[in-house]
C-alpha cells in the first residue's frame, strides 16, 4: 500500500497521542467518544491515508473501529515490532508523544497494508471466544490446584470448578446462539466441522480469531496463523527450520485438531504416517500436518467446497523442526 500521510497513535487508557508524518505535527487527544471524534476530523483534515497503532489489550478497539468507519486506513501492530524498529534507529527513551512519533516513522517506512476491522456481530463473538477462553484457563489452573491442595481446601476448589463448567456452558451457548443468527457464519461452521478433526471449539475459534480464512492465499494464511516453517541460515550454515510467531490461539486449536485428525481424518493420516516413515519426528510431522489441514479448511472455506477424502497437496520439502 502506497502511503503518503502517516499518523502514529500511542493508545493508552485516558489519551490518545498522535504523530503525523510527513508534517511531523504532534496532537493529544481524550480516549473517550468526543476525543475520538477530533482524532478523525483531524486525520480527515490532513488526509491521512493510514492510521497505525499498537495492539494494547483492547484499548485500540474503540479508535480503530471509528477509524475504519469513516473509511481511514488502519493498522493495528504487536507492540514488539514497534519495540524492535525503535532500538534498531536508536530511539531507546521512552514517552507517550515519542512512541507515536516512533509509531508513525515505522508506519511510513513498513509496507503495511490496511486491515478490515470487526463489524458489531463479529466484534461480539471475538469477545465471547476469549471469554470461554479465559474461563478454560481458569478451569485448567484449578484442576491443577486440586492435585496439590490441602484436603481442607478441595471442596471450595471443586466449587469453583463446578462455576466455571457452567460459565463455560453458557458461553457456548451464546456462540452458538450468535453463529446461527448469521448466514454465512452457520455456512462457514457447518464447512470446517465436516473436515473430521474439526469440532465446534475449533470452527469457533476460526471464525472468531481467523476472519481473513479464505481471503487469502495459503501461503499467507500459514504465515498469519505461525505454521510457516522459517529458514535460520547464515553463509554457509544451515539452521534447522522452525515455526514462530502468528496467532498462538488459532494455532493451539488447528494442533488439538491435528491430534484427532491424524487418527480419524484419512488425508492427514496417511501425510503423517507417510512423514514419520520418513523418519521425521512426531511433532514435526504434527506441526506439517497442522499446516496442511489449514491449507485444506482454507480452500474448502474460499471455493465454498465440502469436505472429501482426496483434499491433497504436495508436501514440503523441508519440515519445520521444533
Amino acid at each position: 500500500m502506497s502511503k503518503n500521510i502517516v499518523m502514529g497513535i500511542d493508545v493508552s487508557g485516558k489519551r490518545l497521542d498522535a504523530h503525523i508524518l510527513p508534517q511531523a505535527q504532534a496532537r493529544s487527544f481524550s480516549n473517550d467518544p468526543e476525543g475520538i471524534a477530533d482524532l478523525v476530523r483531524v486525520a480527515k483534515e490532513q488526509a491521512v491515508d493510514i492510521v497505525v497503532m499498537e495492539a494494547t489489550g483492547g484499548l485500540e478497539v474503540s479508535l480503530a473501529r471509528e477509524c475504519s468507519r469513516h473509511e481511514l486506513g488502519v493498522c493495528v501492530i504487536n507492540p514488539r515490532r514497534i519495540r524492535d524498529f525503535a532500538r534498531s534507529v536508536g530511539r531507546l527513551a521512552k514517552t507517550d508523544a515519542l512512541d507515536a512519533e516512533v509509531i508513525a516513522r515505522f508506519g511510513s517506512v513498513m509496507e503495511l497494508e490496511s486491515q478490515e476491522q470487526p463489524d458489531e456481530a463479529a466484534f461480539r463473538l471475538k469477545g465471547l471466544h476469549n471469554r470461554r477462553s479465559q474461563l478454560v484457563e481458569m478451569r485448567v489452573a484449578e484442576y491443577n490446584r486440586h492435585k496439590r491442595a490441602q484436603p481442607e481446601m478441595r471442596a471450595a476448589i471443586d466449587e469453583h470448578i463446578g462455576y466455571l463448567d457452567k460459565a463455560i456452558v453458557e458461553v457456548d451457548a451464546q456462540i452458538a446462539e450468535a453463529i446461527a443468527q448469521s448466514a454465512e457464519w452457520t455456512r462457514k461452521s457447518e464447512l470446517l466441522q465436516e473436515a473430521p478433526g474439526i469440532g465446534a471449539v475449533t470452527s469457533t475459534t476460526l471464525l472468531a480469531a481467523l476472519p481473513e480464512l479464505g481471503k487469502l492465499s495459503k501461503r499467507k494464511m500459514a504465515s498469519l496463523v505461525g505454521v510457516s516453517p522459517l529458514n535460520r541460515d547464515s553463509g554457509s550454515y544451515r539452521g534447522r527450520r522452525s515455526i514462530h510467531g502468528g496467532r498462538a490461539s488459532v494455532r493451539r486449536s488447528l494442533y488439538l485438531a491435528a491430534l484427532s485428525a491424524r487418527r480419524y481424518n484419512p488425508v492427514i493420516k496417511e501425510y503423517y504416517e507417510r512423514l514419520t516413515a520418513r523418519g521425521k519426528n512426531g511433532k514435526v510431522a504434527l506441526v506439517a500436518c497442522v499446516h496442511k489441514l489449514l491449507s485444506i479448511l482454507n480452500s474448502m472455506i474460499k471455493n465454498g467446497t465440502h469436505w472429501n477424502a482426496q483434499h491433497t497437496t504436495p508436501p514440503p520439502n523441508r519440515l519445520p523442526s521444533t
